[in-house]
């Protein structure tokens, strides 16, 4: 399972904290210890780390409607997002 990194901007680091949204979404993929993070230089400037255990299935969902729908939800600038997939290193 994979570990995941999501960074973006939102338009309020305190609704966005505090939004239920973000978890009810990625638990019904199966998504798993889901954590916050955000940047103290900048408020808008946010992360989210968590345990996919079906990236393709979570790429896909982020493009319907439904996560439109919750990023609006808690402020997401979508255009901002950037996804970080966890790859072993080999050497």
């Amino acid at each position: 399972m994979p570990t995941v990194v999501v960074h973006h901007k939102v338009k309020d680091k305190t609704a966005w904290l505090a939004s239920t949204q973000r978890a009810d979404f990625f638990a019904t993929l199966g998504v798993k210890n889901i954590r916050t993070f955000v940047n103290p230089q900048d408020s808008t400037s946010v992360g989210v780390l968590m345990d996919v255990p079906d990236l393709k299935a979570v790429t896909a969902a982020l493009k319907t409607k439904a996560a439109a729908d919750a990023m609006a939800h808690d402020g997401v600038l979508p255009d901002t997002v950037v996804i970080l997939v966890e790859e072993s290193n080999l050497f």
